[in-house]
């Protein structure tokens, strides 16, 4: 296990958990925070971790601040240029959540086990893992990221050059993709954007390796635990 061997430190970004919920989502902010809480630890060097939006804060942190960052994984992000692929209105469209505030627990309950990627997981463990994303307040959800800061993060995603940051960064770097196709043509579109992004990291990072994972849905923390956690360990090998 990672925590054998490493001291591990999970973060809460802002908008996220019970961290602080401002209303500015910058990537310089988002460096900020995490340099935050590495000063806070002591701890001047650091293996740093993201998935998906995360993926887009470690690919950030390494490419601007060298001397800190020993590796860096991307898991299922922070290797595709958005604003490459489509407009800002089209992405802000198709990337939107679902007004869900205010929608009934067990009416929510009954959507989320019938999710796609969800429905063959579903167990007390993921319904746990899923509602820890959410507030419930009398037997209703809300968004503990509200939408308006989720299309904060968007932008500020959309508005990365994600090919210049990773010819730009110096440590190790571990890119861990979700490799599945469903058919649909929205699923072989997004599988097409990895397949570009793959090529855009093969050929920018300096030291650079690239993991798929066959017939995994995009949260692979969920799905595939222990795999995740080799892919790290083999990093630090």
């Amino acid at each position: 296990m990672l925590t054998d061997r490493f001291r591990v430190v999970a973060v809460d970004q802002r908008g996220h958990g019970l961290s602080d919920k401002p209303s500015s989502y910058t990537a310089a902010e988002w460096t900020g925070d995490l340099i935050g809480v590495l000063d806070h630890l002591g701890l001047d060097r650091a293996s740093v971790a993201g998935h998906s939006w995360g993926a887009s804060v470690a690919l950030q942190f390494a490419s601007e601040n060298r001397e800190r960052a020993t590796a860096i994984s991307l898991v299922d992000g922070g290797i595709s240029d958005i604003s490459s692929r489509m407009s800002w209105e089209e992405a802000e469209e198709r990337m939107r959540p679902p007004d869900i505030d205010g929608v009934p627990l067990e009416r929510f309950l009954g959507f989320a086990k019938q999710w796609p990627d969800m429905a063959d997981l579903w167990n007390d463990e993921v319904k746990e893992m899923v509602l820890a994303n959410f507030k419930v307040r009398d037997e209703k959800i809300y968004r503990r990221l509200t939408t308006e800061n989720h299309m904060l993060i968007l932008r500020a995603m959309y508005d990365q050059k994600t090919s210049a940051m990773l010819g730009s960064v110096a440590c190790p770097t571990l890119v861990i993709i979700a490799n599945q196709e469903r058919d649909n043509e929205e699923s072989r579109r997004w599988a097409q954007f990895r397949r570009e992004g793959a090529r855009l990291a093969e050929e920018s990072l300096k030291d650079g390796r690239i993991v798929w994972m066959d017939d995994t849905i995009h949260d692979i923390p969920i799905q595939r635990p222990r795999e995740l956690a080799d892919a790290l360990l083999s990093l630090a090998d």
